[in-house]
């Protein structure tokens, strides 16, 4: 049984490390299902799972959510003292951010909306890995290296986040997934609840899908200890919900759509005067996969959409666009059509492949 159950372990602990070096960027949803799996197999394995607090938590067994405090109250009371060379210049480099996107005028989720939009457009995402495994760019964990390399990992982008948030007197937590490989943030805004945001997940789509979600949002691509963690109700302050149209009926979609992508919105979200219903839900999804496909096919542009439900109890359409970077390679006639025949040829070969899906 001993020899057995050892034999188990190394099986597992195999697989973890399959799930560990895959260098993909993925999605939220992907995320979350390794998040959950590599739960199960340290939670088999006997592991100390993840500990109820903020700080001083490990992620990817390299890199340690730090307090960004001393900084920010540096920041309030105006005493240096307590800081050493690289907290001086952190707060030099976070005060010059701030100073260059913060207006005096702004409320506070128009504050938190400037800073995440600089974490998100300003700041380049090290997808080396989600799961924070070392790639040999330790130095992006901090937000004194993130702010002076302009690049991070999930943690560097949690850390620096909250120390914005903090600077501008906005209550703010580093949230850490159940198996320590993924860090996000937890944000209270002016209607009293909590909310979260993930700026490395959204870092380059500009696309708001993981900027303040509740819970039942974030669930479906993050798993975290809820039992420690305040819960996040907040629905006022989602972006969708603030950027919502009306649309007449379904059949309005594909029109709306098409306007979004020629204005080159990153984002659109909508309800309908005719309620939604299991028929017309089923058109509408239909409609958005078909338009999907011709954006894909026509303009290199990546759609997804999902349905949320608004605090008046509406659903609420919401499309999301991601403009594909890849170059085009430029190869000669001859080259290209060798290769075609090449990649025909082999995936006739393998039969197998049409029957899966």
């Amino acid at each position: 049984m001993a020899k057995t159950k050892l034999i188990l372990k190394i099986v597992a602990l195999s697989l973890v490390g399959v799930l560990l070096v895959v260098n993909l960027t993925v999605s939220a949803l992907t995320l979350y299902k390794q998040s959950e799996v590599n739960y199960a197999f340290h939670k088999f394995l006997g592991n100390t799972e993840d500990p109820a607090q903020e700080d001083d938590v490990i992620i990817g067994d390299n890199y340690i959510i730090k307090s960004t405090l001393p900084i920010s109250d540096a920041y309030h009371t105006g005493d240096l003292s307590q800081l050493d060379s690289a907290g001086k210049e952190t707060l030099d480099m976070a005060q010059t951010v701030l100073e260059s996107i913060i207006k005096d005028d702004m409320s506070i989720y128009e504050k938190e909306l400037a800073v995440y939009r600089y974490m998100i457009k300003d700041l380049t995402s090290t997808k080396g890995m989600l799961t924070v495994v070392n790639t040999g760019n330790s130095e992006y964990y901090t937000p004194h290296d993130v702010l002076k390399n302009h690049s991070a990992i999930c943690v560097g982008y949690a850390t620096t986040f909250r120390l914005f948030m903090q600077m501008l007197d906005i209550e703010c937590m580093v949230v850490h997934s159940r198996d320590l490989s993924h860090s996000w943030n937890l944000v209270r805004l002016d209607d009293d609840n909590w909310y979260h945001t993930d700026c490395y997940m959204d870092a380059g789509s500009n696309t708001y899908m993981n900027f303040n979600m509740d819970d039942q949002a974030a669930m479906q691509g993050h798993a975290w200890n809820r039992d420690f963690f305040p819960a996040a109700m907040g629905e006022k302050y989602n972006y969708m919900f603030a950027i919502c149209e009306e649309l007449n009926d379904v059949y309005d979609v594909p029109k709306w759509v098409m306007e979004a992508v020629k204005n080159k919105k990153d984002a659109i979200s909508c309800t309908f005067k005719t309620p939604i219903t299991e028929e017309n839900e089923n058109l509408v999804r239909y409609m958005a996969q078909a338009v999907g496909e011709q954006l894909e096919t026509n303009d290199k542009l990546v759609s997804q959409y999902q349905w949320l439900q608004n605090p008046d109890g509406q659903f609420v359409l919401c499309y999301y666009f991601q403009r594909t970077a890849a170059d085009e390679v430029e190869l000669d006639e001859k080259t290209r059509n060798k290769v075609n025949r090449k990649i025909y040829e082999t995936f006739d070969k393998y039969k197998f492949y049409n029957s899966v899906g």
